[in-house]
């Protein structure tokens, strides 16, 4: 801890601030990890196998009913599509596409704002690092001989650690950017899949043979 807190100093005062931007995204991250994994720990095709049978054998108050089961983004644009079924085709797309619409954004809601933050933070490392450097070439130029070489060896030690923690937290973020991106892009598919499926049950189910 001393190590870190004489680094921090040494860095002050953009160190500092880059603590607080690293302090941000790591509540981003924790809390999108959070909801991704609470609100999508469904298993989407064992789930749409289960509607599947029930729609397929004319039980589509009992698949309603499965869909209520919790308050999870794929139930509830099932749900939305199985409630139109006796308003038509048009009614069953409409309804999903519409309920999907709603919880996509939800599932990529500050994710994107991971990269800006990494960018942010490497800017704030840089300023840090041109405070210091400013700070050496005003020791060599101005300072008496004896403070030479504490000026000096302070303006680089604080150019230095700013310019690591900044680069530290960039990567940070464009590392849990991928994970979570990555995440987020698959539980967009399988809601996407899992609509086709259903708009495709439902129609065709509705069709005179």
């Amino acid at each position: 801890m001393d190590t870190i807190w004489k680094a921090l100093s040494d860095g002050a005062p953009f160190s500092f601030i880059n603590v607080a931007v690293l302090a941000f995204v790591l509540g981003i991250v924790v809390e999108r990890f959070v909801f991704i994994l609470t609100r999508y720990r469904v298993n989407a095709p064992e789930f749409m196998a289960q509607v599947r049978k029930l729609v397929q054998a004319g039980n589509i108050d009992r698949a309603i009913k499965l869909c209520e089961a919790a308050p999870l983004p794929l139930l509830q644009v099932v749900k939305a599509g199985l409630t139109q079924v006796n308003r038509g085709e048009d009614a069953v797309i409409a309804s999903m596409e519409e309920r999907l619409a709603e919880v996509v954004p939800e599932l990529e809601k500050r994710i994107g704002s991971l990269w800006s933050l990494a960018n942010i933070a490497t800017l704030i490392g840089l300023l840090g690092t041109i405070s210091g450097l400013i700070k050496s070439f005003a020791a060599v130029a101005f300072a008496s001989p004896d403070q030479k070489s504490v000026l000096l060896s302070k303006g680089i030690s604080e150019a230095m650690w700013n310019t690591a923690l900044g680069l530290g937290i960039a990567v940070t973020c464009m590392f849990f950017h991928l994970i979570l991106h990555g995440m987020a892009k698959k539980h967009k598919s399988e809601l996407e899949k899992s609509v086709m499926k259903l708009e495709n049950l439902l129609t065709l189910k509705g069709r005179p043979e």
